[in-house]
């Protein structure tokens, strides 16, 4: 096949990687191709121990490196043979003037700096991994893809090879515009990924700029509705425990609600250090309980509202087991989230192909600081996340009956609930296992309502007279506005509510637990989740 219109072959290359992933094969590929290999420091060894004959940069620019190599790549041989247009009489004199050779091929990715900062290194070592010539040949290259092909990332070469193959050592211009605009996402990763480090060491939550990157794992089908369009992005560097580090075993491709359903429920799960299961249904649990293993906590979950749980995402915080896997399989459910599986419990749930089974490596810690970033017309708003636990030494008994040590348990986990579960939210909890969730209503009382209202039905199928809330404890995400929110949960039959504090009518509140003979917590801490 002819070049690529108006594009002259690749006579002469930079290397200078830091990830040498699959060099030698393309350098390979390049000199039988009788490229000229210009390259520094450690890429130029790798090539010559290989047997590949290569050109060191300070004999190519008859300037040797100094500086420690901090000052290497920054010559004018190697900018202006990156930079010259080639269409331009002007810019072709001036390289002929000053002997300068053209170079139509720069290979570089960029000092480790992430994983430097990763391993903890001292802020000195830091800042010696922050590339300077790197990017500034990256840039350049980038900038005058009219004429150059630019490769940031190993898995590049292979479509650079079948690119140059099919165009006799050329490269076309959409081709090489694609990889620029992908040169230029990496060198602001790395960029941002440097701002972000200062603001760290500067103790800045919340830097004057902010800058967030993140690279595309997929194309998602569509959004929340098929009208709407939507993509899975990972974070740069280090990735929390979830979701972004999960591989999917088995199932179709998941969706944008999936998604968000299995993040949700994972971090439910991850708040249990027993053995614990989250069942979440369009992003609220229909069902979270606690127990003695996985298959005594999953049977317990799915109590709380079996009917919600059907096709709803399960996220358990142990290897997955054969015997939950066999009690999971009995229903439909569209995803399983974990930190590991058993191979046994593995075959079990590939009978059921249309369940996604996703395996994260290991579970969130709740307590870990982190940040989270929601857009608004013409904006961001952004806050750390909601990683306050309350514990029971924190806790303010505010009415004239102090809760049991079986009730203070369940009001600790109830309220632990409640702190994943939409606003404005009641949780009434037994046992360890939830067995009413009121969600998203406008009004706290009606979120008491509602949750008794399933608890009532959910009881009536299973042929049983008395809905699981009596008996129970109750737990409310922000204060008690009035007592009536109260008072719906004492005629459901809790024994004890735990809730913030705070309201201007607390008093009220209090005197109407007195007087139903409720135990009463306050917490000092809310938990509104929008």
């Amino acid at each position: 096949m002819p070049p690529a219109t108006n594009t002259p072959a690749i006579a002469r290359a930079l290397i200078s990687v830091s990830d040498k992933t699959g060099l030698v094969e393309f350098a390979r590929f390049l000199a039988a191709r009788k490229v000229e290999l210009i390259s520094t420091g450690g890429s130029a060894q790798a090539l010559r121990d290989a047997g590949i004959e290569v050109r060191d940069v300070a004999h190519y620019t008859h300037f040797p490196e100094m500086l420690d190599g901090r000052v290497k790549t920054l010559h004018p041989l190697i900018h202006g043979g990156i930079l010259n247009r080639r269409d331009l009489a002007p810019h072709t004199a001036a390289m002929r003037e000053h002997g300068i050779a053209a170079i139509d091929l720069v290979v570089v990715n960029l000092y480790p700096f992430e994983a430097t900062v990763a391993r903890g290194a001292a802020v000195d070592e830091c800042i010696e991994n922050i590339d300077i010539g790197g990017p500034a040949m990256v840039r350049s290259a980038a900038k005058n893809h009219a004429f150059v092909t630019v490769i940031v990332d190993p898995a590049d070469y292979g479509t650079v090879v079948q690119e140059m193959s099919e165009h006799d050592n050329s490269t076309g211009e959409a081709f090489r515009r694609r990889l620029a605009a992908k040169a230029y996402g990496h060198t602001a990763a790395y960029d941002a990924a440097i701002a972000n480090w200062f603001s760290s060491v500067l103790g800045e939550s919340f830097p004057e700029r902010l800058l967030a990157t993140a690279e595309r794992k997929e194309v998602l089908r569509y959004g929340e509705n098929p009208h709407q369009r939507a993509a899975f992005y990972v974070s740069s560097g280090k990735r929390r425990p979830g979701i972004a580090t999960a591989e999917q075993l088995q199932g179709k491709g998941l969706s944008y609600n999936n998604l968000n359903d299995t993040d949700a429920a994972f971090e439910l799960a991850a708040e249990f250090s027993e053995p614990g299961v989250a069942i979440i249904k369009h992003a609220n649990p229909c069902g979270a309980a606690i127990g003695g293993s996985l298959l005594e906590a999953y049977r317990n979950a799915l109590a709380c509202d079996p009917v919600s749980a059907y096709g709803g995402i399960v996220a358990v915080n142990r290897p997955l087991d054969v015997a939950t896997a066999s009690e999971i399989a009995k229903i439909f459910t569209e995803v399983v989230i974990a930190p590991g599986i058993e191979p046994a419990a593995r075959d079990i749930l590939a009978t059921k192909k249309n369940v996604r089974v996703l395996i994260a490596g290991a579970m969130p810690e709740p307590t870990d600081a982190g940040v989270v970033l929601r857009s608004v017309a013409g904006g961001f708003l952004l806050q750390s996340r909601d990683n306050g636990r309350v514990t029971a030494d924190k806790l303010k008994i505010v009415t004239k009956r102090a809760p049991s040590a079986a009730e203070l348990k369940d009001l600790l986990f109830a309220f632990t609930i409640a702190k994943h579960v939409k606003s404005n939210t009641i949780v009434y909890v037994k046992n360890g296992a939830t067995v009413g969730i009121g969600a998203g209503q406008m009004s706290r009382v009606d979120a008491a309502r509602i949750a008794v209202h399933k608890a009532k039905e959910t009881a009536a199928a299973a042929g049983h007279v008395v809905p699981a809330t009596q008996g129970s404890v109750a737990a409310s995400d922000a204060f008690f506005p009035f007592a009536d929110g109260l008072l719906v949960t004492a005629e459901a039959g809790v024994t004890a509510i735990i809730q913030p504090g705070g309201s201007i009518r607390d008093d009220e509140v209090i005197k109407a637990a007195d007087e139903n003979g409720l135990a009463m917590v306050f917490t000092g801490m809310r938990h509104f989740r929008h």
